[in-house]
């Protein structure tokens, strides 16, 4: 069972929330995910952790599922204000809301990146990013790397131009604000990414806390090297990376939104819950530790 909530932005947009524990003990974790996937999609993985002892705090982004106004066509809404105002106001809210708990924070994808936008980060004790990295096309190789470029220099700018904003049904998840997409599809032909567009460093320098960092291998999303260029600019937080196989998560495809979904309950979220509770995970100096304590 969820609490649903309404959340003030910075700005004071109102955000749709779910929390999950009400009554627990453990952790009060802000789950940030990706981008045009609506909260729901992690609504199992919520409730499993809740069920672990967590606090768990899921939202959507201003212009997606339980955030989204009447009319995306005209509203004004940037990937930025989504670090910056959302959830900004959402880790606000968990600050004064965890009673004492120890503040976390899980990010799929965007929601990694956009911790380093977020003040509020700095309170943050321990971090989980999932598939979380550098959009920038250059990243990626071969025909995927001409794939992610059409779609930052023509698919995106075209269609969000056209419509004012971009249909979900291109392949992206869920519709999104223009500002939104259009703001992604820059950073994405930029190789310093965000920080090439006014981004600075300090909010992710100032993030101090354990972090665990997960790529999975068949992840065409999330490049190995993509999700290492990310990271290494979270300078002075404790970065451990782990990149992994499908077969070593007990799965024959993982992909980029895999992880969340309920048939990896007992081969990848233990990972998550064990990190987040400061509990030490058998690894290897040489390396990142996959599960079950190999090097990846």
């Amino acid at each position: 069972m969820s609490l649903a909530l309404r959340l003030s932005a910075t700005d004071g947009y109102a955000l749709g929330a779910r929390k999950y524990g009400e009554q627990q003990a453990g952790p009060y974790v802000v789950l940030c995910g990706a981008t045009a996937v609506k909260q729901a999609f992690y609504t199992r993985f919520a409730a499993w952790l809740s069920l672990e002892g967590f606090t768990v705090l899921t939202f959507d982004y201003r212009g997606v599922g339980e955030s989204r106004p009447a009319r995306l066509r005209g509203f004004e809404a940037s990937m930025r204000d989504w670090g910056e105002r959302d959830l900004e106001g959402v880790l606000r809210f968990a600050q004064e809301d965890r009673q004492g708990r120890a503040l976390c924070v899980v990010g799929h994808s965007v929601g990694g990146q956009l911790l380093g936008l977020a003040d509020g980060s700095r309170h943050v004790e321990r971090a989980v990013t999932v598939a979380s990295q550098s959009g920038y096309w250059g990243h990626w190789r071969g025909a995927s790397a001409l794939r992610k470029a059409a779609v930052w220099y023509g698919l995106i700018p075209v269609v969000g131009a056209a419509l004012g904003y971009v249909p979900g049904r291109l392949g992206l998840g869920e519709d999104l604000p223009a500002g939104v997409a259009l703001e992604w599809a820059r950073w994405c032909r930029t190789p310093d990414y965000l920080f090439g567009h006014g981004v600075g460093l300090e909010r992710y320098q100032a993030l101090r806390c354990g972090l665990l960092s997960v790529s999975v291998e068949d992840d065409d999303y999330a490049p190995r090297q993509a999700v290492d260029w990310l990271h290494a600019r979270y300078v002075n937080a404790d970065v451990e990376r782990v990149h992994v196989t499908p077969r070593e998560l007990g799965a024959s495809s993982v992909g980029h939104f895999g992880f969340f979904r309920a048939a990896l309950r007992d081969s990848a979220w233990p990972m998550v819950s064990s990190f987040l509770r400061g509990r030490e995970r058998p690894g290897s100096t040489d390396g990142p530790a996959a599960p079950d304590g190999r090097t990846a």
